[in-house]
């Protein structure tokens, strides 16, 4: 069981991972300054998840 729920917890942080990377991603290919504030705010609670911060 114990193992079954590290794979998972692995994925876990796969997935938000790669969910950062492409807000990162579509931040840095905007231009316009809403869009940007709007992605930084998306962007904070997965880089506090993926650093398990929160």
């Amino acid at each position: 069981m114990a193992i079954l729920q590290t794979i998972i917890t692995v994925i876990y942080y796969i997935l938000i991972a790669y969910v950062a990377a492409i807000l990162i991603w579509n931040l840095s290919k905007t231009r316009k300054w809403e869009q940007e504030v709007l992605y930084i705010i998306v962007l904070i609670p997965f880089l506090l998840r993926l650093f398990r911060l929160k």
